[in-house]
């Protein structure tokens, strides 16, 4: 390599390092969300209040669906995989069951664990609501739509994730499903919650010392 190649490839890799430097959080949303008080897969109480102090990944599923749960549930896994790369863990997961009635403590329980989580610590499935609840809620706080079925035995929900910061609001929305390669931001769902840790978090206990 002659050294004006060196110094181009220098002076590229400079710029790929400042571009990724300079990259700040950026809200698309600020939705307050409703107060909530459910039970989790231990069987332990879990409120939106329990929550704030750091951001979480919010999103809808339930143990029987047949359909796009499981790439979500996956997608999600891929999220969680890349934190753990990344050193990233003042976070959460969140799942909303909008089967409740059949989504027991015990049932989601043993539902997580098939998916193998890097880990289930972070993870709060939410149950014992009524189906009238969690469809009302997830229209009126999360803009979400779920809807039951009742020619069967699935529910139509959303396939978004959605970020919700240590406030407590909802800040941004990602696809949590799709049937294109690259359709799952999976990169930005990384970064931004990254970013979003190290700028409100991080920051303010270095402030605090």
């Amino acid at each position: 390599m002659n050294n004006k190649a060196g110094l181009a490839l220098v002076l590229l890799l400079t710029l790929l390092v400042s571009a990724c430097s300079n990259y700040t959080f950026k809200e698309d949303m600020s939705v307050e969300l409703a107060d909530f008080n459910h039970t989790n897969q231990r069987g332990e109480k879990v409120g939106l209040e329990d929550l704030k102090g750091k951001p979480w990944l919010g999103m809808y599923i339930f143990t029987n669906c047949n359909t796009v749960c499981l790439p979500m549930m996956e997608n999600m896994k891929e999220v969680q995989e890349r934190f753990v790369q990344k050193g990233i863990e003042d976070y959460a997961i969140v799942g909303f069951s909008v089967d409740p009635a059949n989504d027991s403590p015990e049932v989601l329980t043993e539902y997580l664990r098939r998916y193998e989580m890097p880990d289930d610590s972070k993870w709060q499935l939410l149950t014992g609501y009524n189906q009238k609840y969690i469809e009302q809620y997830a229209f009126k706080s999360t803009k979400q739509l779920v809807r039951d079925d009742p020619n069967s035995d699935q529910v139509t929900h959303s396939v978004t994730f959605f970020l919700v910061d240590e406030t407590g609001k909802m800040v941004k929305n990602y696809s949590g499903y799709s049937e294109e390669t690259d359709g799952v931001p999976i990169d930005l769902i990384v970064e931004d919650m990254g970013m979003l840790i190290d700028e409100r978090l991080t920051s303010k206990e270095a402030a605090a010392k």
